[in-house]
């Protein structure tokens, strides 16, 4: 017995949804303010003290800047309703920005590689930096660990993975500014091929972070489950509910950083159809205000004979 939409706890949803779209366009707008002016100055900075390892840092950070643009289209388009073409509305406008940010980062990171080899193949081409290189590495380096740290703690409260990736993005351009810096204090030791040293062992590290983004955005479009943490809280809050007898064939897949669940609930087989709906409302209920999930669709089994509308079709 397939049981008809609900909209008993359909606030629920909307407030999280609508609480995640706030922080989100809050903390993004304050990253995009950083960026740009990072990416100035490291880029202006590069090309003055002749530092591709800086020059590279500024591309990245030009990457994050485009990276938040992006977040914020899905960000806008993610909030819609649901429609007649969608109908469980656009979430995973969410999980498209992440593949995005993935094929951005591996893109970017393909092009540093690539000029640090060109520089490494005629290491006599590479320039001492100036001084100047490396005050602005170490500011840079401050300024992303902060922007990371207030990212990601906004991207746990509101439980977005979205924010997660753009968080980590961050992180990799603090990361990619450390390798920068020991590059150029390396370089103006004596040893200039060290600075597109550094230029390579950050564009390997974007390379790296893009591809792992995108394989996780990619397996989420091709509706993947939560996690077996979460699946088990579900179940657990499914088979507590008064009236069930048991829980099968519960699956989940994840909408953006929400989740659709499919699950069939047992109650007793001389219960009357009027009160076996009452108690899939309850289950419903009670999983979309415990849990991340956008929409829970019950099917009603006889506990005797659970598994009989699984027959084969003859």
């Amino acid at each position: 017995m397939q049981l008809p939409e609900l909209d008993d706890n359909s606030h629920d949803a909307e407030t999280c949804v609508a609480q995640r779209a706030t922080a989100a366009s809050r903390s993004t707008w304050i990253s995009v303010a950083v960026n740009l002016v990072l990416t100035t100055a490291q880029i202006s900075a590069g090309i003055f003290s002749k530092s591709q390892g800086l020059i590279a840092d500024g591309i990245h950070s030009l990457s994050d800047l485009v990276a938040d643009f992006v977040v914020l289209l899905a960000n806008h388009h993610s909030q819609k309703e649901a429609d007649k073409d969608h109908p469980y509305g656009h979430h995973r406008f969410e999980t498209a920005a992440s593949l995005v940010l993935g094929v951005l980062l591996l893109a970017v990171g393909a092009g540093m590689l690539w000029a640090a080899f060109k520089k490494l193949e005629s290491p006599d081409s590479v320039q001492t930096v100036h001084i100047l290189a490396l005050w602005v590495a170490a500011g840079a380096l401050l300024v992303k660990e902060l922007l990371f740290r207030y990212m990601l703690a906004v991207a746990k409260r509101v439980k977005s993975s979205m924010l997660v990736a753009n968080a980590w993005h961050a992180r990799s351009d603090a990361a990619s500014s450390l390798v920068v810096g020991l590059g150029i204090i390396g370089n103006l030791a004596g040893y200039p091929i060290l600075d597109p040293i550094a230029a390579l062992v950050v564009g390997l590290m974007v390379s790296k972070m893009g591809l792992e983004f995108g394989w996780d955005a990619l397996h989420d479009l091709m509706d993947r489950s939560a996690d077996d943490q979460e699946v088990q809280a579900i179940r657990n809050t499914v088979i507590e509910t008064p009236g069930v007898l048991g829980v099968h064939d519960l699956r989940t897949r994840k909408m953006g950083d929400m989740i659709v669940v499919d699950a069939h609930i047992e109650v007793t087989s001389t219960q009357t159809v009027e009160a076996g709906h009452d108690i899939a409302v309850e289950v419903r209920q009670r999983v979309m205000q415990r849990h991340r999930v956008l929409n829970l669709m019950v099917h009603v089994d006889p506990a005797q004979r659970p598994d009989r509308d699984h027959l084969p079709v003859h």
